[in-house]
């Protein structure tokens, strides 16, 4: 199989991924889900370092790994260890119809988007390329249509998986210094969002988004 074929094929799989962590209920299972995307985007890093020759991304793959494929689902999962190990679920306020429907249009419209481009780096990447930018998209779904503020992370981290792949397509050559900075970034962001979520369960009993809100005084 041609490189890029398997690049984009890729991407496909980050989207049905994407996908399942915004149908599924359980706040574990989606973390699980989150593990098993980021463990596919380091399989695109590798497969664009052997096709660039680029030995950056195989230190970008390297860093994934570590912060993404372990160090972010295992803080979501001893957060929610901390607020008693009980398996949350979520009541998204879409359907499933309507969130499977909206995450097309969103996939549909930035493969619109990028159907113009003709940068050397991006003519043999653009459905990969299209996928990335629907990313940041699909994570504001992703934050707008849960109630679990624990399953609302799960959103800024698709959009940060977005930003990191748009990244790796058009700058294959970046220092892994860049890489490395946004997922410190991302990953402390992460802890900080998971201690406020553990404190609010503490404090009021929920992690129901609707009902924090309607709390008075």
């Amino acid at each position: 199989m041609d490189g890029y074929v398997l690049v984009n094929t890729f991407g496909g799989l980050l989207i049905l991924t994407s996908l399942i962590i915004i149908l599924v209920k359980s706040t574990k299972r989606a973390a699980y889900i989150y593990g098993a995307q980021a463990l596919v985007l380091v399989a695109v890093f590798i497969t664009l370092g052997v096709i660039t020759h680029s030995d950056e991304l195989f230190k970008w793959a390297a860093t994934a790994f570590i912060m993404k494929v372990i160090l972010l689902p295992v803080i979501i999962l001893f957060g929610l260890k901390k607020i008693g190990g009980k398996e949350l679920s979520d009541t998204p306020s879409l359907s499933p119809i309507w969130a499977i429907f909206l995450v097309a249009a969103e996939v549909l419209l930035c493969f619109l988007a990028v159907s113009g481009i003709e940068l050397p780096t991006a003519i043999e990447v653009k459905p990969a390329l299209a996928i990335s930018l629907a990313h940041f998209f699909i994570g504001l779904t992703c934050i707008i249509s849960q109630r679990n503020i624990v399953k609302q992370i799960f959103g800024f981290c698709l959009m940060e998986n977005g930003s990191h792949l748009s990244l790796a397509l058009l700058a294959p050559e970046a220092p892994s210094l860049v890489e490395i900075g946004i997922a410190t970034d991302a990953l402390f962001a992460v802890i900080i969002m998971v201690v406020i979520a553990v404190r609010i369960y503490r404090r009021i009993g929920t992690l129901d988004s609707n009902e924090i809100m309607d709390l008075k005084g």
